[in-house]
């Protein structure tokens, strides 16, 4: 049985999200993209009519999705909030130490990419949904709606600057401990 190549738009996606991450918006040419993902020319302009800003969008919203899931993971079958944060904090230590200490790809690509009003209502969009995704799951986990609440953002806050913490010392473990704050 062989695998299926991966659909051109899809590689393109995930290229530019792994270089947007790596090099920042700035530092990732679209020759860059094209040649890792082993694309044609013509394939991009095709895909994303207005170029390297509307790959940055598709490759945030790319990553965006796969934190979702992560969240997701991380709380379906937890018992308590407080479990469910913590299997968060150790896969996101563990996503950490796999990635190499590189920054957030959505920071690094829309915050790091043109000021422009898209790029910055597509980051609110994007960490909005995050803090939703935690809120739906303190909410199923018996939290009042203003806990919740307040637990989500704080989840929210503590990754973003955990990781940041984390990847000036180079130690995954600061993600670990950030179970005891929340």
């Amino acid at each position: 049985m062989t695998d299926t190549p991966m659909p051109t738009k899809d590689r393109l996606i995930q290229t530019a999200a792994n270089l947007f991450r790596t090099r920042g918006y700035h530092g990732v040419g679209l020759a860059d993209v094209l040649t890792e993902a082993k694309a044609p020319k013509g394939s991009l302009y095709h895909h994303f009519p207005n170029g390297k800003s509307d790959l940055a969008m598709a490759s945030a919203t790319w990553a965006s999705d796969e934190m979702l899931r992560l969240i997701a993971a991380s709380f379906d079958g937890a018992d308590t909030f407080e479990d469910g944060a913590t299997t968060l904090c150790y896969k996101l230590a563990k996503l950490f130490d796999i990635t190499g200490w590189d920054t957030c790809p959505i920071a690094n690509t829309l915050f790091e990419g043109p000021d422009n009003d898209a790029f910055r209502a597509h980051a609110e969009h994007i960490y909005e949904g995050w803090i939703n995704e935690v809120l739906d799951h303190a909410e199923r986990l018996g939290l009042a709606e203003g806990e919740a609440k307040a637990k989500a953002e704080n989840v929210f806050i503590l990754i973003q600057g955990g990781w940041m913490l984390a990847r000036a010392r180079r130690n995954s473990d600061v993600l670990r401990n950030l179970r005891s704050m929340i």
